[in-house]
């Protein structure tokens, strides 16, 4: 049995065993929900992994640094703007519901993917070629702003305890399984000629369907719940919604210590993706003499790992024990490891010893995967959306930006100690993000314990 097997084996049992403890309703809602977030990191993360081969179609010709700078703005550009994809999904989301902004946003993408699919080279219409493909890949990051955090509140609104770790997990794992699905097309269009037009065209379709299938989701039960006692308060006061609006409980404040500890966790997260995927392998390019074929393959096996020992493993251990316990011991594994990171990465003399490092890192990775529920739960109904879509774009804006065109520089200086100046400034945010939210679940009483937990929220 080779590698692909065992994942769709372990994918399958990992399915099934949610799917068991669901009623039909809810089966169906998750099935649309994975598939689009599927799609939406397919569609996000094609253009990223073949970077190397559609920057030099899209983009002017350029010396070595200047291709650096270049490779970290198309990688940037799908992040940038997110901010601005949050806020306008954000409000959508929590003024007329989840279910119309995961519709919204895998159209989006359908439109883009089109768009690109059909895009002129830069030597056919020279620079506005590479204008068209970035205003896409600002619109697809917007896009799926809306999507992840859309879907997962979806569901942790609409599952209960105690599937409810483990089916918003699944849509990590989806979204996994896109970005996989995006290096393994990149494979084949690198090695084999597949042309990768063909790709974005069938991302365009499946996309423009799932966006179609999606309309016939129900909203959220929690958020529905919020929006009938919002109704039933008017018509009891004899008031519009406006003026009830303006009351205190649809006003609740959000505790600032616990949006920043939310995005704290969120900037860890990119800081730890960046160098897995997009410095460490193009970093010792040179070192190994990869190409493009051979340096899209080593993240596909990268991926492999993520999806069995990160997102099925840390999703199941969550049905086993509190979440933010997973988190705690992934924050101590790496903070272990990270001081001697420099001097590793300064004697590796083979790419199984990268392939090692980044896989340990992978592991250990802190990012909020099993815990997006309990983050999610601790920001008010009315504000859900909005908050956390925004600080999961802030952070992520900030973070790439500062990774893609700083590291050029910090490593230039420093050598890979550089990498100290970002990581551990995160990791100790990290730290005190899981401390904080362990405090609000012990005040909660859903802290250590699982039985503990709020059973009928």
């Amino acid at each position: 049995m080779d590698s692909d097997e065992v994942i769709v084996h372990l994918f399958k049992i990992y399915y099934m065993w949610i799917f068991t403890r669901l009623d039909k309703n809810l089966k169906q809602t998750i099935k649309l929900l994975s598939l689009g977030t599927f799609l939406e990191y397919f569609d996000l993360f094609l253009y990223v992994h073949m970077a190397v081969l559609l920057n030099d179609l899209f983009f002017p010709p350029a010396d070595t640094h200047a291709r650096t700078l270049l490779t970290a703005f198309a990688f940037c550009s799908s992040f940038i703007f997110r901010p601005l994809g949050a806020m306008l999904f954000g409000y959508i989301g929590d003024t007329y519901g989840r279910k119309i902004t995961v519709v919204i946003t895998t159209f989006m993408m359908a439109i883009t993917c089109l768009i690109m699919a059909n895009a002129p080279t830069y030597s056919q219409i020279g620079i506005a070629a590479a204008w068209i493909v970035t205003g896409c890949r600002i619109l697809q990051g917007m896009s799926s702003m809306g999507e992840i955090v859309g879907a997962q509140l979806f569901l942790t609104e609409a599952t209960p305890l105690p599937v409810r770790f483990p089916v918003v997990g699944l849509i990590s794992v989806f979204a996994d399984l896109g970005g996989t699905m995006a290096i393994a097309v990149g494979v084949l269009a690198t090695s084999y000629g597949f042309n990768w037009r063909i790709a974005f065209c069938i991302g365009s379709g499946v996309a423009l369907i799932g966006s179609l299938a999606r309309t016939t989701l129900r909203e959220s039960p929690e958020f529905a719940d919020a929006r009938k006692r919002l109704q039933s308060v008017a018509k009891r006061t004899k008031e519009d919604l406006t003026q009830i609006k303006s009351r205190p409980f649809y006003n609740e404040p959000v505790d600032v210590k616990t949006a920043l500890a939310y995005f704290l966790i969120k900037c860890s997260g990119a800081v730890f993706l960046y160098f897995i995927y997009f410095y460490a392998t193009t970093a010792f390019k040179a070192v190994f003499s990869y190409g493009a074929h051979q340096i899209l393959m080593h993240n596909l096996f990268l991926c492999m790992v993520q999806i069995i020992f990160l997102a099925i493993l840390r999703t199941y251990l969550s049905t086993k024990m509190h979440p933010l316990k997973i988190l705690t011991f992934a924050w101590i594994g790496i903070s272990l490891f990270i001081p001697f990171l420099p001097w590793l990465l300064k004697h590796i003399t083979a790419p199984w010893q990268l392939f090692l490092i980044q896989s340990y890192i992978i592991l250990f990775w802190p990012n909020d995967l099993p815990g997006v529920p309990i983050f999610f739960k601790n920001f008010p109904v009315f504000k859900r959306f909005s908050v956390a879509s925004f600080l999961f774009a802030l952070a992520y804006a900030i973070i790439y930006t500062i990774t893609s065109f700083g590291l050029t520089y910090l490593i230039a200086y420093l050598g890979y100690w550089g990498l100290l100046v970002l990581m551990v400034p995160v990791l100790i945010g990290y730290g005190y993000a899981i401390q904080h939210f362990i405090k609000l679940e012990k005040v909660a009483g859903r802290y250590p314990k699982l039985m503990a937990w709020d059973i009928d929220s």
